[in-house]
């Protein structure tokens, strides 16, 4: 059984860099299924992208391609819980030579806003859209290439319906409808999948603790954060607060699922000091550039070509950057997986609670 590698937790949680060896290894954690020993990588990093029309515009990835100059191997793409899965989306990825990222948005649109009751946390966990949950993961069953799933991101927000504090809902039910989904998924036979959490950095949102919207190692494949820069000089300033309280919480991979710096003087130093910190994080597995301006939907202009400088601070970045192998998608079906019965207890797997 493959084994992934987390973070040590000594030192407030600050891994050791990519290049250094000083310092004992990270402690393995098992996979919950054979999609993550697929998906997540032992080596390599991900670099993925988010465009206007990701991954259905394969002109889109070729044009980021020849501006970072390497092809992003990960591209990253948004549902609805009024839209149906689409095998087309994970085919078009995987034919770009990218891992699919899913980020599942338990509602109806954006535009309706933070109060929609009927997608109340607790109405998904009393199984009130349990036959579209259902229907959502066998048609994942059935297509069967695995994929990376972001259900309900930035839950520590105030600006999405899934939010505790939002849409009527109260604390402790993020989780029960996580795992409510979760088991869902488990029953409907759908192992293809990588579960990924992914709170918003703390930015703003400092007095929200992420320990109890966390759902268990036994529910979560992966853990992540969007995070944007706005003023800050460092990509650490920005991201190190809320890893390090993921890193005291679980030794799960990380991988950045949204990021992106807005516009200004100081852009191109920021762009390159992520890569230096990328480097001295080796839990951090992947990471998503939001490359999108405003009329894309960005709230800033987040793309790393929005100016010459910016794109040669990005190019000159990834250059360094070791690019983890994309498997080749073929499906995973029931019973393709080796975890024993053993393993599977200690992970918890299809653990209802």
């Amino acid at each position: 059984m493959t084994l992934l590698t987390g973070c040590s937790e000594g030192d407030g949680g600050a891994p050791k860099g990519r290049s250094g060896d000083d310092g004992p290894p990270p402690a393995p954690v098992s996979a919950n299924s054979l999609a993550a020993e697929r998906l997540i990588p032992e080596r390599g990093v991900y670099f993925g992208i988010s465009t206007l029309r990701t991954p259905f515009a394969p002109e889109e990835t070729d044009l980021v391609a020849e501006k970072a100059g390497v092809r992003p191997n990960l591209l990253e793409y948004f549902v609805k819980w009024n839209e149906e899965y689409r095998p087309q989306a994970v085919d078009a990825a995987y034919e770009q030579t990218a891992v699919p990222l899913l980020t599942w948005e338990p509602w109806a649109s954006k535009e309706a806003g933070t109060e929609q009751p009927e997608y109340a946390l607790a109405r998904i966990t009393e199984g009130r859209h349990d036959p579209y949950i259902r229907r959502f993961a066998e048609d994942i069953r059935v297509h069967g290439r695995p994929l990376i799933l972001r259900f309900a991101h930035e839950m520590n927000s105030t600006w999405f319906p899934w939010a505790e504090g939002r849409n009527g809902n109260r604390p402790g039910e993020y989780v029960r409808a996580w795992r409510h989904v979760h088991d869902v998924f488990t029953e409907a036979g759908a192992d293809n999948v990588v579960w990924h959490w992914s709170p918003n950095i703390l930015r703003t949102v400092e007095e929200v603790r992420l320990r109890p919207l966390y759902p268990g190692d036994q529910y979560v494949d992966l853990v992540g954060v969007t995070g944007y820069r706005r003023h800050e000089k460092t990509a650490g300033a920005v991201l190190d607060p809320a890893l390090n309280e993921i890193r005291r919480i679980t030794r799960r991979p990380i991988l950045i699922a949204e990021t992106g710096a807005k516009p200004g003087v100081e852009k191109a130093g920021w762009i390159a000091d992520f890569f230096r910190w990328l480097d001295r994080n080796p839990d951090v597995v992947g990471f998503v550039w939001f490359e999108r301006d405003t009329v894309q939907g960005g709230k800033q202009d987040w793309r790393f070509a929005e100016t010459p400088g910016t794109q040669r601070a990005f190019r000159g970045g990834l250059e360094w950057v070791e690019l983890a192998r994309v498997p080749d998608g073929e499906p995973i079906r029931v019973g393709d997986s080796d975890l024993g019965e053993s393993d599977r207890e200690r992970s918890g797997l299809g653990r209802s609670t």
